[in-house]
């Protein structure tokens, strides 16, 4: 899973990247214009009970990179605008970063601290971007909807909804169209098509404060989710090992870090699910979409144990851990087996045979 972090300069984007990947990357005015990128492990407490029953020599979970690109500045230059947001466009979904603190520091914008317009501002950066691309897209299609090309017209028509829509300064995920028109969409790689997580970034006053009020109208909207963070409280948290962060998140009130929370909601958005492959080997975690068949999940395990694949020994995680082994799983008669068009459910430990 790839997730870009963005938004307008100075509201923490670098701030929040340190605290979900444990670097250390510039902050500030004077940050690197260049991208950063980092990797984190999904946490993801199954793995530990599997591997409690397997043993196995390796355990690898679920992987979330994080990409953080430097502020989009309100009414920059089209060529400025596209060149920041361009590394933004092959991510799965965004972290949207607001401002909602106040700095001795870091100076307040002249119009003062508003989230709401923010948002609304940095969707229009975002839309102008998309729009570009649709209308560059369409003036290139004209000579083939003149030869009558049945393929340019359904594409047409699609970025033509497309068009319209951000015209109307409406992003794309609000766009109401079929699954096979949003299908055919991904290849634009539209960011305003991409699911958000809205995060407003707070004072250390206002830690673990709920989405409430306007705030909470923000998450109404299509494809969107809405958290409250301290990044800067979030990236000391960070530094400190387990025990003491432990007991400075039950005296300053945070129930989850950024990390679990940005990662289940990026999973809800996305609509992902976890299965497991298990053995002496290896215990690891997958990641699909919901309504993946299990042939998918092979695919997504190795080409080659999708291209020969026979069947998928299928036993729900829970049924599992209770019988303490696939031999167990199996005398008790919940160890199946599952054919290609079977849907993989969260929490399902596959073994895929597969003959090539």
């Amino acid at each position: 899973m790839d997730i870009g972090i963005t938004g307008l300069p100075l509201v923490g984007k670098t701030t929040l990247f340190n605290a979900l990947t444990g670097r250390s990357a510039q902050t500030g005015a004077y940050a690197s214009k260049d991208a950063h990128r980092g990797s984190v492990e999904v946490p993801e407490p199954r793995l530990d009970a599997l591997a409690q029953i397997f043993d196995p020599e390796k355990i690898t979970p679920a992987v979330v990179n994080y990409t953080d690109v430097a502020g989009v500045t309100k009414g920059g230059a089209s060529d400025s605008r596209a060149s920041q947001l361009a590394v933004l466009r092959g991510v799965d979904a965004l972290v949207h970063v607001v401002r909602g603190f106040e700095s001795d520091v870091v100076p307040v914008p002249d119009e003062g601290l508003d989230p709401i317009r923010d948002v609304e501002d940095f969707d229009l950066e975002l839309i102008l971007a998309d729009l570009e691309i649709a209308e560059r897209r369409l003036d290139r299609l004209k000579k083939d909807l003149r030869g009558g090309d049945p393929e340019a017209e359904i594409e047409a028509s699609i970025l033509e909804k497309c068009r319209q829509s951000l015209t109307a300064d409406e992003p794309i995920r609000s766009l109401e169209i079929s699954d096979d028109e949003r299908l055919k969409l991904r290849g634009f790689q539209f960011l305003t098509d991409k699911p958000v997580v809205v995060a407003i970034n707070v004072g250390e006053d206002q830690a673990g404060q709920q989405v409430t009020g306007q705030w909470a109208e923000l998450a109404k909207k299509p494809n969107t989710q809405v958290i409250t963070i301290c990044a800067e409280l979030e990236m000391e948290l960070a530094q400190l090992d387990e025990n003491d962060r432990a007991v400075f998140q039950e005296d300053l009130g945070i129930e989850e870090l950024a990390l679990g929370t940005l990662i289940r909601k990026s999973y809800e958005l996305l609509d992902l699910v976890d299965f497991f492959t298990a053995g002496p080997q290896e215990v690891r975690a997958w990641t699909l979409r919901k309504g993946s068949t299990a042939l998918d999940a092979a695919g997504s395990i190795h080409s080659d144990l999708e291209r020969g694949f026979i069947r998928a020994e299928t036993v729900a995680f829970d049924e599992l851990v209770e019988c303490e082994s696939f031999a167990g799983a199996r005398d008790k008669g919940v160890l199946r087996l599952e054919g290609r068009a079977y849907v993989v459910k969260d929490g399902d430990v596959l073994t895929i045979r597969f003959n090539v």
